[in-house]
């Protein structure tokens, strides 16, 4: 018989190599052969006589099978089929590698396809009898002791599998019950816990592009969606990004009886008209509560035209980015506009001055003495604030860092590769207080500061218990407390200040970081270029003076121009 562990079970089943052996894989995908790269890194593994080959491929059997316990499709492909080899798939694997460390266990939600949680032979059989989602299945499956009776080719054996997935997800019969007994159909539930006809899931879309030429796994809009959701690795993108596909998705079926792959322009514009107030406040505007709540509403009220217009604008990039899959043909929200929504500048006062910057160094050098932190947790602290201030990097992309990506030019500078925004290869200068800063947290780290010794996968910054890379979340977290800390402590020597921190994020260190270095005389175009901004505009935003300078100083240059 065949059988399927559960998601937690097969999470468990198939834990990452270690890191040895990870060591050994991107040694073998930057040259060494498979014999060297076994020897040396794990030599345990190798018999005399056996084959090292083998070692690699089990190696990679692994990743690729954890991939798939984390429904990373995407990342087990990287461990499959013919290995590239290089610098550049060195760094491709050890990215990988990072992101399937982090990845969370997935858990089914009543609107995916079976085929995602069950064994191919049931999930066809299921198919074929038109039950396409969970939301279906569980709605045959609690209803009497031989459900199964009615589903051609679907015998007692494949039955039990399909119990012993919901026996291990008891969860999803009780959303299953929620939607038996919910008072109206036309109630507005989140996606995951609607089931919609097959004409308005987007198999029958009108602008679906041919099935052949898509490069989509996807059946329906939903499944799409959801897919593009993934492409997004920061859970916060992924929360609001999803917000806005869910509302417009819910907004199609309930109020214009259509698939998202059936709206037209027609359809966006009177969308964008919902958006400002929406109609049948009771049906689609609720206080804010959790998604499992009979409270839950898409909307807690009319947009203003500012949100209108982001909404728009990710409902636009959705589109373009399933025309560019082949899964749709047509953008509906090409062209709309908003009436008077701002087109939104950085918000440059998100920063601190020169002096500003002195108190928080000040504060942050007594941490560990003055204020409770451990040792550990400070020394990490003041490596992130000399490093942020000294390089703009993003929250993501410092997190993302790992040694290998410091590197020195003939000329002897030395710079960070990183990843930005759109998965934007580039290169930030690493000045001095930024090396320093480096070098420092590394001796407290206890690891080498020779360049030629460092470990090339070791993330920048560490995780206080092990060392391994932490998540943007986590980074968050620790940078508010800091905040926190300062704003105490200044409370009374800088109130002003002490408020600001009330607001401040990890952004912050970019924005000062730019702010500082145009205040000293770096060019435009130079700062543009080490933040990896699109425009020179963009960079020039940063170019405020300080309103009291500013007076002071026009008052100055035109005081003999007063008097006749």
């Amino acid at each position: 018989m065949e059988m399927r562990l559960s998601t937690a079970e097969l999470a468990r089943a198939q834990p990452l190599p270690d890191a040895a052996a990870l060591s050994a894989l991107r040694a073998w995908h930057e040259g060494m052969s498979s014999r060297e790269a076994v020897t040396h890194f794990i030599p345990e593994r190798w018999l005399p006589g056996g084959s090292s080959r083998s070692v690699i491929s089990d190696i990679r059997r692994q990743l690729a099978a954890f991939a798939a316990s984390r429904q990373r499709g995407d990342l087990a492909r990287l461990f499959t089929g013919t290995a590239r080899k290089g610098a550049a798939a060195a760094r491709d694997v050890a990215q990988a590698v990072e992101a399937l460390r982090h990845a969370p266990i997935p858990q089914p939600l009543i609107g995916d396809d079976v085929s995602r949680w069950l064994p191919p032979r049931v999930a066809a059989v299921l198919h074929r009898a038109g039950i396409k989602t969970l939301a279906v299945l569980t709605l045959r499956v609690p209803r009497r002791r031989r459900w199964w009776n009615g589903i051609a080719g679907l015998g007692q054996s494949m039955a039990a599998q399909v119990e012993g997935f919901f026996a291990a997800h008891p969860d999803l019969t009780e959303r299953a019950r929620a939607l038996v007994t919910a008072p109206s159909v036309g109630d507005v539930r989140p996606w995951e816990r609607i089931v919609v006809p097959s004409e308005g899931d987007g198999t029958q879309g009108t602008f679906r592009a041919p099935r052949e030429s898509c490069s989509l796994r996807a059946n329906n809009d939903y499944e799409a969606v959801q897919t593009w959701l993934s492409m997004h690795e920061a859970p916060a993108t992924q929360r609001a990004y999803r917000k806005e596909a869910e509302r417009l998705m819910l907004w199609a079926i309930f109020e214009r009886g259509l698939a998202l792959s059936s709206l037209t322009t027609e359809d966006a514009a009177a969308y964008r008209a919902f958006l400002r107030h929406p109609a049948l406040r009771s049906r689609w505007v609720g206080p804010a509560t959790a998604r499992s709540s009979p409270l839950w509403r898409p909307f807690t009220g009319g947009l203003s035209p500012r949100s209108i217009a982001y909404a728009l604008s990710v409902l636009g990039a959705l589109f373009r980015r399933l025309i560019a899959k082949r899964y749709v043909l047509a953008n509906p929200f090409a062209g709309i506009r908003v009436r008077g929504a701002r087109v939104a500048g950085l918000d440059t006062t998100r920063g601190f001055s020169g002096g500003e910057w002195q108190l928080l160094r000040t504060v942050a050098d007594a941490l560990e003495w003055s204020y409770g932190w451990t040792p550990a947790a400070a020394q990490r602290m003041r490596f992130v604030l000399d490093f942020g201030f000294g390089t703009g990097l993003r929250a993501s992309e410092l997190v993302n860092a790992v040694l290998g990506n410091v590197e020195i030019d003939a000329g002897g500078e030395v710079w960070l590769r990183v990843v930005g925004k759109g998965s934007k290869p580039g290169k930030v200068v690493l000045p001095l207080i930024a090396r320093s800063a480096l070098e420092t947290y590394l001796v407290q780290r206890q690891l080498p500061v020779s360049l030629a010794k460092w470990d090339p996968g070791t993330p920048l910054l560490g995780s206080l218990d092990d060392g391994t890379a932490i998540i943007a979340r986590r980074l968050w977290a620790a940078l508010k407390r800091f905040f926190a800390t300062a704003a105490t402590v200044l409370a009374d020597v800088n109130p002003a200040l002490a408020e600001k921190l009330g607001q401040a994020s990890p952004h912050w260190l970019r924005h000062s970081h730019v702010s500082h270095a145009l205040e000293s005389g770096a060019d435009l175009t130079t700062v543009r270029d080490n933040l990896r901004h699109a425009s020179v505009s963009t960079t020039s935003l940063y170019l405020h003076a300080d309103d009291e300078r500013r007076a002071r100083q026009i008052a100055a240059a035109f005081s003999g121009h007063g008097k006749r």
